[in-house]
C-alpha cells in the first residue's frame, strides 16, 4: 500500500492528538483524581499509536505504547498522579513531537528515547524517579478495606454500597469477578459483549473496571473486573464465563460488605476518591440501575456529530484567492466597458456579478480565518515549564481563544507572544515569598486575552506582578544614551515605558537566560509593525503590566488611500494615516535642511514622494500641496502627493522573488482598470 498519500493527514492528526495530550496533562495536574481526563489522554495516545503503527513508524508506536501502560496504571488506581510522573509523561510527549516533526520534515521519525523508556519502566515497577508508587500501599490498604479481596480491585461509592447491601439483604451474592482474556484474543470488545450477555442472564452488573465505554473501545489490556449481584454460586458463575471462547482465567470473590463499610467510614480519603469517581461514572450507573445489565448492548456512544469539516491545504486557498483576485480585476474592466458602452443590460449584469463576487470574497476570506487558539494552545505547557525553572507559581488564564485571524497573521504572531509571555513570567511575576511580602497571593496570574474590535484583533498579555519601575527604566535609558537627560525628564510615564522597545535596551543588571525587559521587545515591535499592527505597554508599579497588540484581521485585503504621485498611483494603508490636508507653500518651513510643517502644534517632517521614489515629473507644481499625515508609534511625518483618489479595499500582492527588499514598498495591487499600484510601507519612511 502506498502510504505517502496519507502522510499529510497522519502528520496533521498526530499534531492534534499530541496537542490534546498536552492540554489534558495540564488539566490532570490540577485534577489528579479525575479519571475522565486520564481516559481522554489514553484515547489520544491509543489513536496515535495505531496511526503510527499503520504508517510503519514503529519507534513512535512503541513509545506511545509504553506511555499507555503508565496511563493505564493511573486510571486503574495502581499509580497515583504526581508532578514527577507528569514530568516524565511530558518528556515523552516532547519525544513524540520531535518524532512527528522529523517525519514532517522528511525524516524517519527515529529518536533515542532510552532514558524516557527507562523512567516509564521504573514507574511501572514502582522503583523510581521520586514517584509515589503505591502498589504495595494500595494493596495493603484495600486488603484491609475489603476482606479477602486482592489489591487493585474495586472501590465503591455510597450508591453502589447501598445497592450491594440491598441485594445481599434479599439473598443475592455480591461478587467481584476478575476476567482475563487470552493473549491471542483478536476481538476483545466482542468477547466482553458475550461475557456481559452471560452475566446478564444470571444477575446484574453493578460496576466494571475499566468502564463500559473503555471496554467497548478496547482500551484495556487483557483483564477487566466486574461486580455482579446474583444468586448463582461462584463456581457456576465461573464456569458460565469460561464457556465464552478466548477467556483465559476467571476469579470470583464474594464481597464482605460489612467489613468494607466499616473500613470506608474510617477512611475519609477513600470516601472522597469514590465520590469523585461516582460523579464521573454516574450516567453509566444510572443506566445499569434502570435497565439491568444493558452494558455492552447499549451502543449509546456520545459522539457529538458537530459541524462537518474537511482539511484543505492552505496553498490551495492561496491559489483560490489568487484566482479570485484575477476575477476582481476583470470585474473592474467589465465595469469600465459597461460605462463606456452605456449599455443598461450589460451594466445590470456587471452589477449583479459585482454582488456575487462580493459574497464570494467574503466566503474566501472567512475560509482563511482560523482561531488564535492554534497559537495559544502551546503556551500553557511553556508557562508550566518556565514557572518550574524559575521557582514561581503562575496561573495562565486564556480568554477569547476562539477569536479568528487570517492564517498568514496567525503564523507570524507566535514568536512575539512567546517573547512577551517569557518577559511577563521572568520579570513581571515575583517569586512566591516576594508576593506574600507584598500581601499578594503566592501564585501569580498571567492573562492572555484576544478580542475583535472593528477591523482589528487585539491581543493582550497582562500580569499581576511587580509592574515597571519608571525611574529605573529612565535611568537606564539615560545611561545607555537612548534618551538625553534633558529630554528624559520631560517624558510621560507611557513614553518612558515605550523606551523598553528600543533596540538592545534592558533594565536588568544581569541578562536572564529567559528574557530581559528590552531584550527581544524591539524584535516584538518590529514584527508586529511589519504585520501592519501596533504594540503598546502600560503598567502600574506593584500591580502589574499589560502589553497590548493591535493586528489587522487579514493581510490579504487591506484598506488604503489611493493617491497619485505625478502619473503613478500609490496605496497608503489607512491604519497608518492620521489625516489628510492641503497646505500652501508659505506653510512649509525648513529646519535642519528638512522641509517641515506645523501640524497641530507639532513640527513634522515632509517627505515628497515624487522625489523619494524618483517619479518622472510630468505635472506642473502649483502652490498648494496635498499632504497625508502618517504615524509610527509616537512619531509622525507628512507625505506630499499630487492628488487623492479615495479610499478603497485592495488585494495585497507580493512583489515576488525578483523584487525583494524594495525600500518603503510593502507590495502591490492591481486596480480595477488594470493598473498596478505600489503599496507604501509607511513604517519604513519614519525613523
Amino acid at each position: 500500500m502506498d502510504k505517502s498519500q496519507y502522510l499529510d493527514m497522519f502528520i496533521d492528526e498526530s499534531k492534534e492528538h499530541l496537542q490534546a495530550v498536552n492540554d489534558n496533562l495540564l488539566k490532570l495536574e490540577n485534577e489528579p483524581e479525575n479519571v475522565a481526563i486520564v481516559n481522554e489522554i489514553f484515547r489520544s495516545a491509543h489513536t496515535l499509536k495505531g496511526m503510527a503503527a499503520t504508517m510503519g513508524y514503529e519507534d513512535l508506536a512503541s513509545l506511545t505504547h509504553i506511555m499507555e501502560n503508565v496511563l493505564d496504571g493511573i486510571r486503574n488506581h495502581k499509580i497515583f498522579v504526581s508532578t514527577e510522573i507528569l514530568d516524565v509523561v511530558f518528556e515523552s510527549v516532547d519525544d513524540l513531537e520531535a518524532m512527528v516533526m522529523s517525519i514532517a520534515s522528511g525524516g524517519d521519525g527515529k529518536r533515542d528515547v532510552t532514558k524516557t523508556v527507562a523512567k516509564f519502566e521504573k514507574i511501572e515497577k514502582g522503583e523510581s524517579v521520586g514517584v509515589h508508587m503505591n502498589q504495595t500501599e494500595v494493596a495493603s490498604t484495600q486488603e484491609s478495606i475489603i476482606s479477602g479481596i486482592p489489591a487493585s480491585l474495586e472501590l465503591y461509592d455510597d450508591f453502589e454500597v447501598t445497592v450491594l447491601s440491598q441485594a445481599t439483604e434479599q439473598g443475592f451474592n455480591a461478587n467481584q469477578i476478575k476476567i482475563s482474556l487470552r493473549e491471542d484474543c483478536i476481538l476483545k470488545a466482542a468477547r466482553v459483549y458475550m461475557i456481559f450477555q452471560v452475566l446478564e442472564q444470571i444477575g446484574e452488573v453493578i460496576k466494571s473496571t475499566p468502564t463500559v465505554d473503555a471496554l467497548e473501545e478496547e482500551n484495556f489490556d487483557l483483564e477487566f473486573t466486574v461486580t455482579l449481584i446474583t444468586k448463582e454460586t461462584n463456581d457456576d458463575v465461573r464456569n458460565r464465563i469460561l464457556k465464552v471462547s478466548e477467556v483465559e482465567k476467571v476469579a470470583v470473590i464474594t464481597l464482605d460488605l460489612e467489613s468494607y463499610k466499616r473500613k470506608t467510614i474510617d477512611s475519609e480519603v477513600h470516601i472522597e476518591e469514590t465520590k469523585k469517581e461516582t460523579a464521573q461514572q454516574a450516567p453509566t450507573k444510572r443506566q445499569k440501575q434502570n435497565n439491568s445489565v444493558e452494558t455492552t448492548s447499549n451502543k449509546e456512544k456520545v459522539h457529538s456529530p458537530g459541524s462537518k469539516t474537511i482539511r484543505v491545504n492552505i496553498e490551495r486557498l492561496d491559489i483560490l484567492m489568487n484566482l479570485f483576485e484575477e476575477l476582481v480585476i476583470d470585474r473592474g474592466r467589465l465595469e469600465q466597458i459597461a460605462s463606456d458602452l452605456k449599455s443598461s443590460e450589460l451594466t445590470e449584469t456587471v452589477e449583479h456579478m459585482s454582488r456575487i463576487s462580493g459574497d464570494l470574497q467574503s466566503i474566501i476570506l472567512n475560509m482563511r480565518m482560523v482561531p488564535v487558539e492554534q497559537v495559544f494552545n502551546r503556551f500553557p505547557r511553556m508557562i508550566r515549564a518556565l514557572a518550574k525553572d524559575l521557582n514561581k507559581k503562575v496561573n495562565l488564564e486564556i480568554i477569547g481563544a476562539e477569536t479568528e485571524l487570517d492564517r498568514t497573521v496567525i503564523d507570524e504572531i507566535g514568536d512575539p507572544l512567546v517573547h512577551l509571555l517569557r518577559n511577563s513570567i521572568d520579570h513581571g511575576v515575583e517569586k512566591p515569598e516576594q508576593r506574600q511580602n507584598a500581601e499578594k497571593s503566592d501564585e501569580g496570574k498571567i492573562t492572555l486575552k484576544a478580542y475583535h474590535s472593528g477591523n482589528h484583533v487585539f491581543i493582550e498579555v497582562s500580569d499581576d506582578g511587580a509592574g515597571i519601575n519608571r525611574d529605573k527604566v529612565l535611568k537606564k535609558a539615560i545611561e545607555s544614551g537612548v534618551v538625553s537627560e534633558e529630554n528624559g525628564h520631560n517624558l510621560t510615564d507611557k513614553q518612558v515605558y515605550e523606551l523598553l522597545f528600543s533596540s538592545g535596551f534592558s533594565t536588568v543588571d544581569v541578562i536572564s537566560d529567559v528574557s530581559g525587559r528590552g531584550v527581544g521587545l524591539d524584535v516584538v515591535k518590529n514584527k508586529i509593525e511589519s504585520l501592519g499592527g501596533h504594540v503598546a505597554v502600560d503598567s502600574v508599579l506593584g500591580e502589574g503590566t499589560t502589553f497590548s497588540i493591535q493586528l489587522p484581521l487579514t493581510l490579504s485585503i487591506i484598506s488604503v488611500m489611493l493617491v497619485e504621485v505625478q502619473k503613478e498611483k500609490y496605496a497608503i494603508p489607512l491604519s497608518t494615516i492620521i489625516e489628510t490636508a492641503i497646505v500652501k507653500d508659505k506653510d512649509i518651513l525648513a529646519a535642519h535642511n528638512q522641509k517641515v510643517i506645523d501640524f497641530r502644534g507639532n513640527i513634522i517632517p515632509l517627505i515628497n514622494l515624487t522625489d523619494f521614489f524618483d517619479v518622472p515629473k510630468t505635472l506642473k507644481q502649483d502652490s498648494y500641496h496635498s499632504i497625508i499625515v502618517i504615524r509610527k508609534g509616537e512619531k509622525m511625518a507628512g507625505l506630499v502627493v499630487d492628488s487623492f483618489i479615495g479610499q478603497q479595499e485592495i488585494v495585497l500582492k507580493s512583489l515576488g522573488n525578483y523584487l525583494t527588499n524594495v525600500f518603503a514598498i510593502s507590495g502591490a495591487t492591481i486596480l480595477g482598470d488594470g493598473q498596478v499600484a505600489l503599496i507604501v510601507d509607511c513604517n519604513a519612511l519614519i525613523k
